[in-house]
């Protein structure tokens, strides 16, 4: 585990480690993000403050969603120490933008659809921001296949897992799929007929149906039935998320469909030209 940067390479800042990559994946997320803007020929100012409401979203909601973790209050964190302190989830991040993003829209009265432009940035920033996740945290459960990583008992007991014993990499499992999903958004699916905004609306719900999977080796404590508190809480948002997809498919409205305008221009210049 290389909770520093210093830990990582010798000579660098002893800077915390998951700070730097989730950073950097924000970055990242930005340049892309300004590129695909460029593209679709976005240009309403007011995108800045739909940006500001997603960034201030995520990170509100990224500790609040661990905040109440024990029926006992007495064990939890105060609010103050829990947002400057507590630990992050990625899952609560994602709620929290769609909610800033969403508060933003009311506030500054923009109209459009916006999740084509961050569906691709999203995925590329869980990419980056994953490696810190794999440099830092604890990896998985126990597997007994040799791609497992095994850590020595410092490690191990910062981390709360078992010294020597090969562990599931479930964030390489996760880095692994944002990348294919960053390359399908980025080099097929937002040059496809996809309505407008339900790029995000299908990458979500494919990372939902993954973290679903992947959080039987990632460790986390089971809370209720056999499940963590993420599954808990994709078991409530996947069959939505699924509702809202074969809902606008069956009524033909998970595609994008010409300007009646536009078609009706190509239909008399074609006919001009027969």
């Amino acid at each position: 585990m290389f909770p520093t940067l210093r830990d990582l390479i010798p000579w660098l800042p002893p800077v915390d480690t998951h700070a730097v990559f989730v950073a950097l994946g924000l970055g990242a997320a930005g340049v892309v993000f300004l590129v695909e803007r460029r593209r679709r020929g976005v240009s309403d100012p007011r995108v800045a403050y739909i940006v500001l409401g997603a960034l201030m979203g995520a990170a509100v909601f990224s500790r609040l969603g661990t905040w109440a973790q024990h029926l006992d209050p007495s064990r939890n964190l105060s609010l103050i120490d829990q947002l400057a302190y507590g630990n992050a989830s990625m899952l609560s991040a994602l709620v929290g933008a769609w909610l800033g993003v969403h508060v933003a829209k009311r506030i500054v009265r923009f109209p459009d659809r916006t999740g084509d432009l961050f569906a691709p940035a999203v995925a590329l920033a869980m990419v980056i921001g994953r490696i810190g996740c794999l440099l830092t945290e604890k990896p998985g459960t126990p597997t007994g296949g040799g791609w497992g990583i095994v850590l020595d008992p410092a490690a191990a007991a910062r981390v709360g897992a078992e010294a020597g014993v090969p562990l599931h990499p479930s964030f390489v499992y996760e880095i692994v799929f944002h990348a294919a999903a960053f390359a399908l958004l980025w080099f097929w699916l937002r040059h496809r007929p996809v309505a407008a905004g339900e790029t995000l609306t299908l990458f979500i719900a494919a990372y939902a149906l993954f973290r679903f999977g992947v959080e039987f080796v990632r460790g986390n404590e089971v809370a209720w039935l056999g499940l963590t508190r993420p599954q808990l809480f994709l078991a409530v948002t996947i069959p939505l998320l699924l509702a809202r997809i074969v809902w606008m498919a069956r009524r033909g409205t998970l595609r994008e469909t010409a300007d009646p305008e536009t078609e009706s221009g190509r239909t008399t210049s074609n006919a001009q030209h027969a």
